[in-house]
This record gives C-alpha cells, structure tokens and sequence, in this order.
C-alpha cells in the first residue's frame, strides 16, 4: 500500500505542467515563456504571443514560481490590501480571504495591513514591503495617497470600481425606498463625530439624498450623533418631523437607537432607523436592525479583476451591479 501511495505521489509530481509545456502549446522556446510569465523587463515579446503565452499558461494551469518573478522584477510580489478603520462589518476581511486566495493562484501574495488614526505605519509597511500595487475599499489618507504616487505603485480604490455600479446611489436608493415604502416622508442621515470618517458619511449621504430627491420628498436633514448627543438630536428631529433616519453605518445607527432610549421614545413607532453594513451588532441591537449586507464575493471579484488587468494579466469578467447589496429588514423600520 505504501509503495502505492509512493507510485502515485510520484506520478503526481511527473504530471504538474511546466514552463515547456507551456512553451510546446504555444510554439515558443521556455525562455520566452519564462520572460512572459516572470514579467522580464527589457525583453521585446509581442502582444499577441504574450496573450498566447497566459492562455497557455491558464489552460495547464501551470503557475510560475513566484520568488522567479519577484526577482525578475525586483519587486516583493506582493498586494497590499488596506482594511479600514471604521466598522464596516464582516465584508472587508470575507473580501480579502477571497482575493488572498485567487491572487495567489496568479502567483501574487497579499498581505492585509489594518488602519488606525496614525497613517504612519501604513506608509512604513509601502517602503518595507514595495507592493506591486495597493488595494483599499475606501480612498486613502492625502499623506499615504502622496506616497503611493510618488513611488508610482497602482492603487486601486474598490469601492470607486465602475464594475460596483456606484453602490453609494444603489444604497441610497435600496434604504429610501424601502422607508417610504411603509410611509415616511421626512428622512434624517445621522454622520459620525469623527471628523476623520465625515467622507464616508458624504459618499453615502449622496446617495440618500438623490433617492429623496427623486421621490420628491423634502430635503434629507443632517446631524453628527455622538453619545453625548445622541438623545438631544433624535428629539430635534421628532420635533421637525422627522419620521425615520440613514445612519452613516450600523454603528452610529446604534447611537441613534441609544438617544432614542434615552430620550424617552420609540423605534420604530415615533422613529425608524436604518443602517449600513450589517455588522454583527445589528442583529443584536433594540430592536434589530434593519440594514444593508456587501456581497464580499462581488467585491471581492471586481477588486480581483481590477488588480490584474493593472498587473497585465488577463482579467475575469467583473461581476453584475445588481450583486453588490441587499437590504437585511428587522424590528427597527
């Protein structure tokens, strides 16, 4: 039995496609295939056999050696993908162990580097590691975004990505109809307190906005909430008629729910709330609350296809628009 599994293994080992394997399909010598696939510099090969060589390559699902192309292009080989900050909910990283894994397949590494308010050890790891290219859900900081430019490694921003369908309009549109599907008229959007994460904010109360205007409902009214004013700003906003409220994102739709509380009044009988992200909290919250889930594997698909068409090789399709979302509803609207 051992010498089978021995035989076997061995045999395993014969049939893994190499270089001149290759170099047999496509009619061309190992050399030009190891220059195609390593990414020499300096080597003249054309379009057409380049493409030739990576469909090749793709058909025997034959991968280079990844330390033989970072060498030939002393480069480390690797993605950096920047996870943010801001509760965001479980998608970043679903995301990214998608992407680790069908970037490795193309012989890319990717290391996953958190944010924090200091951007310093985000620029530390860009010199240390030299990515190949930087991935980032959200825009980078003006002092990082600097730096990546001026090394001149490609960024790409996810959540700008046309193959997305601008999911902050596609959001807005979900949560606002969804609202005055069961009656409300005047909406509230409720920003973060820190200033570091107002762009956020902006990008999804755009959204809002234009689904408010569309509907010809009176304009969207704006607070920042905090814990210390939450119960002072859903007041407010009962007062003015307010009768359902956008957070910024499940966390801040929480706060939302404590001034609520605190306040001495009702979700959702005097004020539905609704959140973006779908983060493990909403489910738990009170009441429960309604959301909006990323589909990560959408994401991360039109990420993946992005970082390889810039990195040369042949891209997949991108997904559909229509994957990108979808709205969770519970107790809260």
């Amino acid at each position: 039995m051992a010498g089978s599994e021995g035989d076997a293994s061995s045999a395993n080992k014969l049939t893994r496609p190499t270089n001149a394997d290759v170099a047999r399909l496509v009619g061309v010598s190992t050399a030009t295939v190891s220059y195609v696939l390593n990414e020499a510099e300096g080597k003249k090969i054309s379009r057409r056999t380049r493409e030739a060589v990576y469909r090749a390559a793709e058909q025997l699902g034959y991968r280079p050696n990844l330390a033989a192309r970072n060498l030939a292009r002393g480069k480390s080989g690797v993605v950096l993908y920047i996870v943010p900050r801001v509760a965001v909910g479980e998608m970043p990283m679903q995301a990214g162990s998608r992407m680790t894994t069908e970037l490795a397949g193309r012989g890319l590494l990717q290391v996953q580097i958190f944010e924090t308010e200091d951007d310093q050890h985000v620029i530390d790891a860009i010199k240390n590691i030299d990515p190949v290219a930087i991935a980032s859900l959200f825009p980078l900081s003006a002092k990082v975004l600097d730096m990546v430019r001026s090394a001149a490694i490609p960024h790409i921003e996810i959540g700008a990505l046309p193959a997305l369908g601008d999911p902050h309009l596609s959001v807005g549109e979900l949560r606002v109809e969804h609202l005055a599907s069961r009656g409300h008229q005047r909406i509230a959007f409720a920003y973060t307190g820190i200033k570091r994460w107002r762009p956020l904010g902006d990008y999804w109360l755009q959204g809002v906005t234009r689904a408010a205007e569309a509907r010809g409902l009176p304009p969207v009214q704006v607070a920042d909430v905090t814990q210390d004013n939450a119960a002072q700003v859903v007041t407010d906003w009962v007062r003015d008629g307010v009768t359902a409220v956008c957070a910024q994102s499940d966390e801040i739709a929480c706060l939302v729910l404590y001034g609520i509380r605190e306040a001495g009044l009702r979700c959702p009988d005097d004020l539905a709330v609704m959140g973006v992200d779908a983060t493990p909290m909403a489910a738990l919250s009170s009441p429960p609350l309604t959301t909006v889930e990323f589909n990560p594997v959408a994401v991360a698909d039109a990420a993946i296809a992005a970082l390889v068409s810039e990195l040369g090789y042949p891209a997949p399709p991108a997904p559909e628009p229509a994957d990108i979302a979808r709205l969770i509803v519970r107790a809260s609207t």
